[in-house]
């Protein structure tokens, strides 16, 4: 959310509404309108309206990344050479479909990201021959993630 964004009000339907959703985006609108004492209408007519104003974005499925080979997660901190260089740092890691994650921050790093590679020999490979190749990175460091025992979106 940026600055520009304007905070949206909603009301406890509307919440239970988009914890339904966030549960699993394909509870039908007829089971919640029981669960919450009103029409699938009304349901339908307050998603469409969350649509419109921007709160909902889309709907996602969740992948499993271990599932898929996915076993190593790591954070790397990217301090740049010249803080004028990020609009080019942030469109090269664009490019590298290992970099699932970027963050413009405050504090030690420019830019902090999550990579997720198979194995750590691939890792190796994604910051020596990619992420470390680009000319405006000063240095980085990387944070190897052991387990991630908490998980989960903002609870409206």
């Amino acid at each position: 959310m940026t600055a520009s964004h304007s905070r949206q009000t909603i009301d406890k339907l509307d919440q239970m509404i988009l914890r339904a959703l966030i549960q699993d985006a394909k509870t039908p609108y007829a089971e919640m309108g029981k669960l919450f004492g009103v029409s699938a209408a009304t349901i339908h007519v307050r998603v469409e309206k969350m649509r419109q104003s921007g709160i909902i974005e889309g709907t996602k499925i969740k992948v499993d990344e271990r599932k898929l080979g996915y076993d190593v997660c790591c954070f790397i901190g990217i301090i740049l050479k010249s803080a004028k260089d990020y609009e080019k740092v942030i469109a090269k890691l664009g490019e590298f479909p290992e970099v699932v994650e970027a963050y413009y921050t405050t504090g030690n790093y420019s830019i902090f990201t999550k990579v997720m590679t198979h194995t750590i020999e691939e890792l190796h490979q994604v910051l020596a021959g990619k992420i470390q190749s680009i000319d405006e990175i000063q240095s980085t460091e990387t944070l190897i993630s052991m387990q991630n025992p908490i998980l989960r979106d903002i609870t409206p």
